[in-house]
Parts: C-alpha cells; sequence; structure tokens
C-alpha cells in the first residue's frame, strides 16, 4: 500500500511538473518567434534602402558550388533612376584536388538596364579554396533587372562549366 501510495503521489508530482513546464515553453517560443519577427522589421525597415532583401543560396548543377547573398535598391526622388548593391558570398564546396578533377566555384550576373533590349555582362567572381568562401560586392546604375548563375570552373580556367539555371535577384515589375 505504501509504494502505491508512492507511486501515485510521484505520478501526480511529475503530471503537475510537466503541466507547469508546458505553458513556460510554449511562452518562450512566442517570446522568441515575436523577437524573431521584430528583428527582421527592424533590420528590414532600416537599411535605407527602397527595397532590400536576401538571395540564394543557388547552386552549380553539381552542387560544388554555392552563393548567397543580399541585395538592395536605392531610387533617386523622381522614380526615374536606381542604384542597385549586391553583396555575397561564393563557396567552393569541391574538396577534390585539382588532380581528381576537383574545380573552383565561379558566379557571374548579368544586367538588363533601362531602354536595353538584352542582358549585359557585369560582374563575376572566382574562389579556389575548398571549404572557404570569398566575400563580394558591387553596384550598379538604371538597372531594370539583375540575375545570378553559379557555376565551377577551371583553377586557371576562364570558361565555366556545371553551371546551375539564372536565378533573378531583382526586376522592377516585383516592386
Amino acid at each position: 500500500m505504501k509504494r502505491l501510495t508512492t507511486a501515485l503521489l510521484a505520478t501526480a508530482v511529475t503530471a503537475g511538473a510537466l503541466a507547469l513546464a508546458l505553458p513556460a515553453t510554449a511562452n518562450a517560443a512566442t517570446q522568441a518567434t515575436t523577437a524573431a519577427t521584430a528583428v527582421t522589421a527592424v533590420t528590414a525597415g532600416t537599411s535605407g534602402y527602397d527595397y532590400d532583401d536576401y538571395w540564394g543560396p543557388y547552386l552549380s548543377a553539381n552542387h560544388r558550388a554555392k552563393a548567397t547573398g543580399w541585395i538592395g535598391v536605392e531610387w533617386d526622388r523622381h522614380q526615374r533612376s536606381n542604384e542597385v548593391h549586391v553583396r555575397g558570398k561564393l563557396y567552393d564546396l569541391d574538396h577534390r584536388t585539382y588532380r581528381q578533377g576537383g574545380k573552383c566555384g565561379y558566379v557571374k550576373f548579368q544586367v538588363n538596364r533601362f531602354g536595353d533590349d538584352g542582358w549585359s555582362g557585369s560582374n563575376a567572381y572566382k574562389y579556389c579554396g575548398a571549404g572557404g568562401a570569398k566575400q563580394f560586392h558591387f553596384a550598379e546604375e538604371d538597372v531594370r533587372s539583375i540575375r545570378v548563375k553559379v557555376c565551377q570552373i577551371d583553377l586557371r580556367g576562364s570558361y565555366p562549366t556545371r553551371c546551375g539555371g539564372w536565378e533573378y535577384l531583382y526586376t522592377t515589375e516585383s516592386e
């Protein structure tokens, strides 16, 4: 009888502790979500840009190169001209040696400007260093659209291979 009473008392204490802990856990999760949303809203609202967003990750076709980043667009006061800033990191995920066929990470951007019918090559970055990353930043003016493609390239090569598809980072129609 003493064991039964002790077991029932232990079960009641455990259930009570669990009942008290669950609301505290749920409340902490809600507070963490609210805080994360507030930080995102403050960051987006105070960037000083008319449009800004994070992009990526985008990968090469064989997933051995990756790029991620941020884009910010600032319009002039008449909304006729803009300046686009792109920041990012290029990752070399190919751990093979160059003898084994290892390649470097490569990312290239194309820009379509106001008044242009086609795309022009803008900036390209190469990084050789398996497991590491290279930061980049550039700015362009009068941009209608900008897109990115992640590839691999030989250490001393000039022709990218194993490219992923073109990914749009920004179009004026998206605003």
